[in-house]
């Protein structure tokens, strides 16, 4: 019975579609994001549209399996792991940097924490602004440096993935502005000196 009730702690919300769903059904994920938020101003709608993307709000995701002739596998296409899929170098950075001491990968209030300080590592190296849904995706896909190099200008896909990622923003943040959350979009910042 324990191993039914961990198991079933680990599936994805039922309406994934839907923030005030998600947030209703898991009420610790909303603590959590606005935990994030106010630690690391990145939008409660933001942050579950990139989780959204990166697995599906699935806590054990990964990616898929090299092959060897197409069917003997070799290994994993990367160490990316969790709700964020992030990869071991940058989840050793945070946990260097931010992340308190035995944070998890496959813990949704360790990931959103992660995906806040990642974003103001991406801010500082990029400008990138933290309810820029779109380009903060594209960074956190290409690492600060590799979207400084426009690297993502080669790859078409993944310009359309950051697109998603922006309407799923979008569309998290009207369903959060009905349910408690701010309305959207969020208003301009004060001009600089003013």
């Amino acid at each position: 019975m324990l191993v039914a009730f961990q198991a079933c702690g680990r599936l994805p919300p039922r309406d994934i579609d839907d923030l005030c769903a998600i947030f209703a059904e898991r009420e610790p994920w909303r603590e959590a994001a606005a935990t994030a938020f106010e630690r690391w101003k990145v939008p409660e709608p933001v942050q579950l549209a990139l989780l959204h993307q990166e697995s599906r709000f699935r806590s054990e995701a990964r990616p898929g399996w090299r092959r060897v002739l197409w069917v003997i596998p070799a290994g994993r296409l990367s160490s990316a792991y969790g709700y964020g899929q992030v990869k071991d170098g940058t989840w050793s950075d945070y946990l260097k940097h931010a992340g308190p001491s035995g944070a998890r990968r496959d813990s949704f209030a360790d990931t959103v924490d992660f995906v806040g300080w990642y974003a103001s590592v991406i801010h500082r190296v990029t400008g990138i602004e933290p309810h820029d849904a779109f380009n903060l995706y594209l960074a956190y896909h290409e690492g600060p440096a590799g979207y400084s190099r426009g690297s993502y200008r080669e790859k078409e896909w993944l310009v359309g993935v950051a697109r998603k990622v922006e309407a799923r923003s979008s569309l998290y943040a009207a369903q959060f502005a009905t349910c408690g959350g701010p309305p959207w979009p969020p208003p301009p910042p004060p001009p600089e000196g003013g």
